[in-house]
């Protein structure tokens, strides 16, 4: 049975209670998915030395949790929900709001945000895969041919550094970071998908799932040992900001609105640009030079999923 709804209005407000989603193309969902997340790769190098990864991810989601609440209040959209509902806000924010994020972040200790973001784009498949397990749903031929072939623009994108790796190579251990990070967000998907099939509102999900994400990953800082330190400069703040406004609340609303619209096998679908929004900030910025594996492999990655996008 699914869970009952909470009631922020009555039934002739319904669509207003949804927070004006239907208002919102998908196309809209989409672009604004992609250009937002694509960048914060580049973002969340700023967050990185002074400060623990960790207690960067307690600093962004404690004030993205708070902006929602601020706008739920603001929209008078209810936050009081049933005990059944909060455990599916506590798996959100443990998978989407938290693991995934630590392992983001971790990540772009070894590897530049352009090659963390390509290792994202495995999620696409990682959805396919999962909503197959876990919902029944079918993907035809181009899927997983497109799937494919993103496999193997990967493959090829870190050719240069297969023969050479070790166990203890930074590039390795950051990319196996970064899959880890793909896996944990491509569940998030599916607890979001089957939390919105209860009719869980995507905004207050968000609010408690990230205010759950919050108190998990500070407990796990707490654990190592981490102290709660603060980068008072200007990049550390503004790229905070960003993170937490942007990254968290926009871009989450967006995407799991999409989510919830066509479900998460095609909603993943959106990382298929992120590769390229990353590597142009990287190539501007971080000073990461073309070479052919990655022009080839991200060539791969991109065709791959474009033939998923268009099934």
């Amino acid at each position: 049975m699914p869970a009952t709804r909470t009631h922020c209005c009555d039934d002739s407000k319904a669509d207003a209670c949804s927070d004006g989603r239907a208002a919102v193309s998908n196309t809209v969902l989409y672009a604004l998915t992609v250009l937002i997340w694509g960048s914060t790769w580049f973002a969340i190098e700023f967050q990185l030395g002074v400060v623990e990864p960790e207690v960067s991810i307690v600093y962004r989601y404690a004030m993205a949790s708070l902006a929602l609440v601020i706008w739920c209040k603001i929209r008078q959209l209810s936050l009081l929900f049933n005990v059944k509902s909060h455990f599916w806000f506590a798996l959100l924010g443990a998978f989407l709001f938290s693991l995934n994020y630590v392992f983001a972040y971790r990540s772009q200790i070894y590897i530049t945000s352009a090659l963390a973001a390509i290792m994202f784009s495995s999620m696409v498949w990682m959805n396919i895969i999962l909503s197959r397990l876990i919902f029944g749903t079918r993907a035809g031929g181009r899927v997983l041919f497109g799937a494919a072939l993103g496999v193997t623009g990967i493959l090829i994108l870190f050719t240069p550094q297969i023969g050479e790796v070790s166990l203890e190579d930074s590039v390795l251990f950051g990319s196996i970071l970064a899959l880890f990070g793909a896996l944990t967000a491509s569940a998030g998907n599916m607890v979001s998908q089957a939390a919105q099939n209860r009719a869980l509102p995507v905004v207050q999900a968000n609010a408690w799932g990230m205010f759950y994400g919050t108190l998990l990953t500070a407990m796990s800082a707490l654990i190592q040992g981490h102290e709660f330190t603060f980068d008072a400069t200007f990049t550390y703040i503004v790229s905070l900001a960003y993170l937490a406004l942007f990254g968290s609340v926009v871009a989450f609303g967006a995407y799991l609105t999409l989510l919830g619209r066509i479900g998460a096998h095609k909603a993943g679908y959106a990382t298929v640009m992120f590769p390229v929004v990353a590597l142009i900030l990287s190539m501007s910025f971080e000073g990461l030079e073309p070479s052919v594996s990655i022009v080839i492999g991200a060539g791969l990655v991109l065709a791959g999923n474009t033939l998923v996008l268009k099934e």
